[in-house]
């Protein structure tokens, strides 16, 4: 039996390098026991020696390299064994991943959808609040994975705002960006996450103040929906507070202006307004 061990959860490119030794050194699946550094190994479990690597090699897929990369990044402790067996089979069957019903094919597309709709997820409901006050202000959230996608979703997070520092904390990692870099460190506990907002309590004041549903006639939205683009009397205007994604300031919107301008985040507000 080999036992192989992985520095971390994500760490591809150290599973690559054993399941290409072991495959190529004719060590079938069942003979592989997987761990990651850190984790507690089994009981009286055996040390054995590095395999080393062997002459030759093989090709896969570009394919199965691209769902193996997304699917290590789930959490279930068989993942790693799945990948080996996926690799040890397509050396024989270089179409297996096209057999969808096959259960080996079936259960690594369903472990790379999941990977993906958590990295969405996070895209969508990461809410950072502004912590400091002025040009010391920073902005931080807080978000716990199903997944390991902190470092996959990071990129995304520096691309939409790259003008304010930020940091996403997790149980499993943080992300964290300077305006030049993303940087990853060790994951922190929930109660770390810094909980006052004062643009949010802002926002909320200012939201009362503006909003009071006695004043929607919601019998006159229809026509009002229907005249408001006459031109004249009867006209009608929408204006909408949106999440934008990152910030505390309004993202506005009007059916008359056209296109919207600012950036922001706050919480969702809608106000009709009928002339």
């Amino acid at each position: 039996m080999h036992h192989i061990t992985l520095d971390g959860e994500t760490d591809f490119d150290g599973w690559r390098k054993a399941a290409r030794a072991l495959a190529l050194s004719g060590v079938k699946p069942p003979d592989v026991i997987w761990n990651v550094a850190g984790n507690a190994p089994e009981l009286f479990a055996p040390r054995t020696p590095p395999l080393e690597p062997p002459d030759g090699t093989f090709n896969v897929s570009s394919r199965f390299v691209g769902l193996a990369q997304i699917a290590i990044l789930h959490r279930s402790p068989e993942r790693f064994a799945l990948l080996y067996r996926l690799l040890w089979r397509l050396r024989s069957n270089h179409d297996l991943l096209d057999i969808a019903t096959d259960p080996d094919v079936a259960e690594l597309a369903a472990m790379a959808k999941a990977v993906r709709r958590d990295e969405h997820k996070m895209h969508a409901f990461v809410r950072f609040r502004e912590i400091g006050r002025e040009q010391k202000s920073n902005y931080v959230a807080w978000f716990e994975p199903e997944h390991h996608i902190v470092e996959l979703a990071a990129p995304f997070f520096a691309r939409r705002f790259a003008d304010m520092p930020w940091s996403i904390l997790t149980p499993d990692l943080c992300a964290h960006w300077d305006g030049h870099a993303v940087s990853i460190t060790p994951g922190v506990a929930k109660s770390e996450a810094p909980t006052q907002d004062r643009l949010e309590e802002t926002w909320r004041s200012y939201y009362a103040s503006i909003f009071n549903p006695a004043r929607l006639k919601v019998a006159a939205m229809p026509r009002a929906r229907a005249s408001g683009s006459s031109g004249s009397g009867g006209k009608s205007m929408i204006r909408s507070t949106l999440p934008l994604g990152g910030g505390s300031t309004p993202f506005t919107r009007s059916s008359e202006s056209g296109p919207s301008t600012g950036t922001g985040m706050a919480s969702v507000a809608h106000r009709l307004v009928i002339r």
